[in-house]
Parts: C-alpha cells; structure tokens; sequence
C-alpha cells in the first residue's frame, strides 16, 4: 500500500520507463558482439538492463567466457556508446513510454520534485533532445555515482538533490535490480512492466495512461493498493 500524501519527490529511471532507449542500446551492443565474433541476444540483454555500460560489457564477456584486460574493456565500451550515441539522432515523442510526459507534468504542477535517475551515462543528453530536461530538478546519471543498482546510491542521491529524505520519495523502475535499488534506500518502488518481472515492486503499472495513477492529483490522502 502506498500511502500518496508521505511523498514529496518522485524519481525516475529512464529506459524503459520514460524513454524506450533499450532497442537502441541493444542495437549498439549487438553491433559491437557481432564485430568481436560474440554470441548476443535478448536474454544476454536482459543481464545488461538498468546497469552502467561495464557492467553491461561484463555481462557479454562472461556469457562469451572472454577475458579481456581493462584497456581492451574501455575501448570496447567506448566504440559501443559512440554507436548508442549516433543512433539518438532519431530518437523522438514515438520512443515515449505512454502518456509519461502528461504525468510528469502534471507531478511537477502538482508540487512533486522530479528526479531522474538513471545509471546511463547519456541520460541527460536523451531527455534534452526530447524537451523533457526542464520538468527534472535533479538529474543523476552512471558520471554521479561509483556504485550501480542494485546498490542503493543513484536514489540515495536522487531524494538528497530533491531534499527529501529517501522515504518520502516514490521511484518508478522497469528493472528488477532498480526495484531492488530504491527498496535498498528505503523508498516506496512503483514497477513499470510486467508484475511478474518485478515482483519486489510496491506497486505496478503498465504504463503511465493506468488511471489508478490519477490518485496522485485528485486526492493526495488516499492510498494506491498493490493490485
């Protein structure tokens, strides 16, 4: 149950719950595997979600049972966000998760601070080409923090920006180690996606078009139940 006048500030990731930046992120990634001779596919990509590009890049080589030095690891990782990069030239409003830009406008006339939180490196570059930079107060992205989800840090700084303390903060997430992040820091975790994917989750949505969400702005003091 989550109790909707206890919040103050509400933070989001970015892919998969804002923006769908994960089939360019597995363009660039399977690009990349198919130049190096590696086996990548969508179940591979599951372990690279939600996660810096290391972290992602660590998930391949093991998969592929390569060993590689850290040189050899940088300059890989650095090849595959210049072809992630080049590819958000076509990003636009079709790439949108549904209604997300209604709602974080209406959280923002509401009161709410806005946080994004996103372990991606380009976030913030992503939501200005989308016109969406100016409704975040905060912004904190994989260059802000030394330890990536599930460990509680981006959101722990996400609340702080926002000067709220951690439980007075709702998190939306599309990552089962992002759900495990916000639990971590002890805020309320709304899952966006499949419930069965996030089964940590407070609370889950579709999309941001589920009218139980309209509870945010036509009562403040009523509760959401985990249904």
């Amino acid at each position: 149950m989550i109790q909707l006048d206890s919040f103050k500030a509400a933070l989001f990731d970015l892919d998969g719950v804002v923006v769908y930046t994960d089939r360019y992120h597995y363009r660039a990634w399977k690009r990349l595997a198919d130049e190096q001779g590696w086996d990548f596919d969508e179940a591979v990509n599951e372990g690279c979600k939600g996660v810096p590009r290391m972290a992602s890049l660590e998930v391949i080589l093991r998969h592929n049972q390569v060993v590689l030095s850290d040189a050899e690891k940088e300059q890989l990782a650095t090849r595959k966000n210049a072809y992630y990069v080049d590819s958000l030239e076509g990003i636009n409003d079709e790439d949108l998760v549904s209604g997300v830009r209604s709602f974080l406008e209406r959280l923002k006339s509401a009161g709410f601070c806005l946080g994004l939180c996103s372990s991606s490196r380009n976030a913030g570059m992503v939501v200005e080409k989308l016109g969406l930079d100016t409704l975040f107060a905060v912004i904190v992205t994989g260059n802000d923090i030394e330890h990536p989800k599930p460990h509680p840090e981006i959101f722990l700084k996400g609340a702080a920006g926002c000067g709220v303390a951690p439980d007075a903060a709702l998190v939306f997430e599309d990552a089962a180690s992002g759900i495990e992040a916000a639990i971590a820091a002890g805020a309320a975790a709304v899952g966006v996606g499949q419930p069965e994917s996030l089964p940590g989750a407070n609370f889950h949505i579709a999309d941001f078009d589920d009218p139980r969400l309209d509870a945010f702005f036509i009562n403040r003091n009523s509760s959401i139940l985990n249904t």
